[in-house]
């Protein structure tokens, strides 16, 4: 799944589409180059499962966002002629409302993530990749004294070092992204550490599509070990992957994790890769990094 996402960002048909946005259905290849159809990344791919022609249209939403509806016809089955194009646009306001049911109903359940972890006593916000706020928590929304709202509806960090390294942070690509832990040394404040976290697979969904999550946390001497509750609210983590995830907390490398649990090396191993997928990291040591994020932060005013 992740080569095809790859494949469609890097793909030309998806950019010029979202350029133009077409308010209608309307045929891809008419505004692409021969060339431009036969060297796409996800034209070459949709070839060779036997796809050819693209109908497509975009459909704004309130939030900013874009919803855009791709149909595809078999490479035998030739181009898309105007009787087609006529039936898609009588379905192009059906699709509509769905998809605005959709974003409300992907908005809600993100906002209910971002407020579970408010009440947690966790400042939090889901970012999209170009660094626009989609949605904050009321402890975020609070903490004006870390946190500073600037153009296009993006955030900064109030100081301005940390900002500096905040900002390398967000500016990565999507592709790129990494956890990062930055220091905030703010003299109205405690000492924080602002996690900024990439959402990806199933995290992408749950947080409605949001590229990066913002949370912040207090800086402790003490090595933090997340609850099992957080970590199966959070990353849907099954009983074996929290206690897992709970031994490389501690410090357990996966060898000692297996010996504690009484489980053979290769099943660690197995458990690992699913908590890998579910928490978007792909090393022990960001897993380590964003598992100890989730501490619960009691020294924020409220």
């Amino acid at each position: 799944m992740d080569e095809v996402l790859a494949d469609v960002r890097l793909s030309t048909a998806a950019t010029r589409m979202n350029t133009i946005r077409p308010a209608s259905f309307v045929d891809v290849d008419s505004f692409m180059t021969p060339a431009e159809i036969r060297d796409d990344p996800i034209r070459i791919r949709l070839r060779a499962l036997g796809l050819g022609a693209h109908a497509c249209t975009a459909i704004p939403m309130p939030s900013g966002e874009m919803a855009m509806f791709v149909f595809q016809r078999g490479q035998d089955d030739g181009s898309y002629r105007d009787e087609h194009f006529t039936i898609l646009d009588r379905l192009r306001p059906d699709l509509a409302r769905a998809s605005l049911a959709a974003a409300r109903l992907g908005l809600e359940h993100a906002r209910g993530a971002v407020d579970a972890l408010a009440m947690m006593g966790l400042p939090a916000a889901v970012l999209a990749a170009n660094g626009r706020v989609k949605i904050t928590n009321a402890l975020f929304d609070r903490e004006h004294t870390l946190f500073v709202p600037t153009a296009f509806g993006r955030v900064a960090l109030a100081n301005p070092e940390s900002n500096r390294l905040f900002q390398l942070a967000l500016q990565a690509t999507s592709g790129t992204h990494v956890p990062r832990s930055i220091p905030l040394q703010n003299a109205a404040a405690a000492a924080m550490v602002v996690h900024v976290l990439p959402l990806k697979r199933d995290a992408h969904d749950l947080f409605s599509g949001g590229d990066l999550l913002i949370v912040a946390t207090a800086i402790s001497a003490s090595a933090l070990v997340p609850s099992p509750t957080i970590l199966t609210g959070l990353f849907d983590l099954t009983p074996a992957e929290v206690g897992l995830a709970t031994a490389l907390a501690k410090g357990l490398n996966l060898a000692a994790a297996a010996a504690e649990a009484g489980l053979q090396f290769s099943t660690v191993r197995t458990y690992l890769s699913r908590i890998f997928r579910k928490t978007g990291t792909n090393q022990q040591s960001q897993l380590v990094a964003l598992l100890k994020s989730t501490h619960p932060f009691q020294g924020l005013r409220p």
